[in-house]
């Protein structure tokens, strides 16, 4: 099976050492692809954008594609500003994550269409395309009869990447939910993030894990974990698989994914949710997406 293993952008907050260090495992791992960047929180100031461009420079050193990921909901002028530098380098490619950054890139050079474009269909991944998207990253909800519909109609050449592990982010807010939680205002939340490199849990009546707090995202207490479905993604033409980080088990999911590409051991399937997380695929079956159903293969 021919397909390339990325890693998605690091979506929590962690001590700038944890990061360097996390990176540096990466950069010797079988991760072809890396995202980078801050994208939840333009309050998260551990990493300035000259760290993440150092950082960018020493994986593609390393022989990785890096690309940088641009923040998904932009809240402020300095906000804007940020976006407007980070479009306008050209040395790595972008990941558009909203529309503001496909409007600074249209047309001027290639780009990722991110996840939180809503590429639900050809029409949509058509007029991205025209715009100089060279690869969509379909929405974490497509389930595979849609994700079928879509690239059997997609314009030739147009590369398709699917999030195949990790917790899924399902919503942004313009309030910070960990600061509310913690009885903060979001201007002054102390960066407590920090305190949380998987997110904060949040249970419901019943003491049942539910969604899982991070920031200003809101994510499943779940983990996407579509690692059986490898062989199936290939089928379909999915041409880049990726893994959202966690603090533990990322790098294990990705070189089981290697092993399975190199036609060796196919991954097992739940083993390697974080801690406390359950395993999910609800939506890839056209379900309730907390929903776990595992593969009966012949």
């Amino acid at each position: 099976m021919a397909y390339r293993i990325s890693l998605g952008p690091l979506l929590y907050y962690w001590q700038k050492t944890e990061m360097l260090n996390f990176y540096a495992s990466v950069a010797t791992s079988s991760v072809d692809i890396v995202y980078l960047g801050e994208t939840v929180c333009s309050r998260r100031h551990e990493m300035r954008p000259a760290d993440w461009l150092g950082l960018a420079q020493d994986l593609a050193a390393a022989g990785k594609e890096v690309v940088l990921s641009t923040q998904t909901l932009i809240e402020s002028e300095s906000d804007v500003i940020a976006l407007r530098r980070l479009c306008a380098q050209n040395d790595f490619k972008i990941e558009a994550n909203e529309l503001g950054a496909v409007r600074l890139l249209a047309n001027r050079v290639p780009f990722v269409a991110g996840p939180f474009l809503n590429t639900y269909h050809a029409d949509s991944a058509r007029w991205l395309a025209g715009l100089g998207a060279t690869r969509i990253v379909p929405p974490l909800e497509m389930s595979r009869d849609n994700l079928a519909a879509l690239l059997a109609e997609k314009p030739a050449g147009l590369e398709t990447e699917v999030l195949v592990w990790g917790r899924m982010p399902l919503a942004f807010s313009a309030r910070c939910f960990t600061a509310r939680h913690l009885r903060l205002n979001k201007d002054d939340c102390g960066f407590r993030c920090i305190d949380y490199p998987d997110g904060l849990v949040m249970n419901t009546r019943e003491n049942e894990p539910f969604l899982v707090l991070n920031g200003i995202q809101t994510q499943s207490a779940t983990c996407l974990d579509l690692t059986d479905q490898v062989a199936e993604l290939h089928r379909l033409g999915v041409d880049v698989l990726r893994v959202n980080p966690h603090s533990q088990g990322t790098l294990d999911v990705v070189e089981a994914l290697a092993t399975a590409r190199d036609g060796h051991t196919q991954p097992e399937a739940g083993r390697y949710a974080p801690p406390g997380a359950a395993p999910s695929n609800g939506y890839w079956r056209g379900e309730a997406g907390m929903a776990w159903q595992e593969e009966q293969h012949a």
